[in-house]
């Protein structure tokens, strides 16, 4: 376990590991600074014509990255999840670009998903349903997950992968995932094993009947289970169970909702920290909440 003196600090600093450039070079789209290129393409790019790694890369006409994509993919420089992905240079800015999902990480952009608490009122409390990651996930197989969380595929606003999602993880019925209230955006950047996460997170609360019971549809969840609020406020705090972003939406529900107090002082730290980010600035910006 971590030894770190603050047990939900833990894991915003686990999030934000990034250190830019950190043997990455600048990359641009269109003239636009929009991430950071792995070093195991910069041969491939500089063959591209694309830049060097001195004085930065660029590419000139983003429509190409999803042809890019799939060259690079063919090329075995990542294996392709066969899912395309909006591209932009920033947050809230316009989308110049497509690329397969298993790309992002490799040239830095960001990329968008949505994690939805389900939540019962019950008797004795709220309760919050999760989900078991199915133990052939590519990424984080086994860990415990939100009810409904996923990327949001190319085309798509928020609250329409978050139906999308809804429906494919936990068979939740349009009308119902339409109820979901939008609680907040976090983002955070992090070395991982397939390369820089610069993730966006659209967070939302979703009150569901005590008589609803999820049917995973789409067989990457393993199974699901509704836990006091309670226990996921002590499985956060003592382990490291859920899927490592799991964490920052549930400690930003944790707040809400009083289990960390936000007016005392660790509760200042962590909502301090959820919403400046303690992720690099450039290129684009830390956190923002609400």
């Amino acid at each position: 376990m971590p030894s770190h003196a603050n047990p939900f600090l833990r894991h915003l600093t686990d999030c934000n590991t990034a250190t830019l450039p950190g043997g990455r070079a600048p990359l641009a789209l269109g003239g636009t600074p929009s991430g950071w290129l792995a070093p195991e393409l910069f041969t491939r790019m500089e063959q591209a014509g694309f830049g060097t790694p001195d004085k930065g890369f660029n590419i000139p006409h983003p429509k190409g990255l999803e042809a890019l994509g799939e060259e690079l993919a063919r090329e075995g420089f990542y294996k392709s999840h066969h899912e395309l992905f909006d591209v932009y240079p920033d947050m809230d800015q316009p989308v110049v670009g497509r690329i397969d999902r298993g790309a992002l990480p490799l040239f830095g952009f960001v990329a968008t998903g949505v994690h939805m608490n389900g939540l019962v009122r019950k008797a004795d409390g709220l309760h919050l349903w999760t989900g078991r990651r199915a133990a052939n996930k590519r990424l984080d197989p086994s860990k415990l997950d939100h009810l409904v969380a996923g990327g949001m595929p190319a085309g798509h606003t928020p609250r329409e992968a978050l139906v999308k999602e809804a429906a494919e993880e936990a068979s939740i019925p349009g009308p119902l995932a339409e109820q979901a209230v939008q609680a907040g955006r976090l983002v955070y950047a992090l070395n991982r094993p397939e390369g820089l996460r610069r993730d966006i997170l659209y967070c939302y609360d979703l009150y569901l009947p005590e008589s609803f019971e999820p049917t995973a549809a789409d067989g990457e969840v393993e199974s699901f289970a509704l836990i006091p609020l309670s226990e996921a406020y002590r499985i956060v705090r003592d382990t490291d169970e859920f899927k490592f972003n799991v964490n920052l939406v549930l400690i930003d529900l944790f707040l809400r909702t009083g289990l960390i107090d936000p007016t005392s002082p660790q509760g200042m730290e962590l909502r301090t920290g959820l919403d400046k980010g303690l992720s690099p600035a450039s290129p684009g910006r830390s956190v923002t909440s609400g």
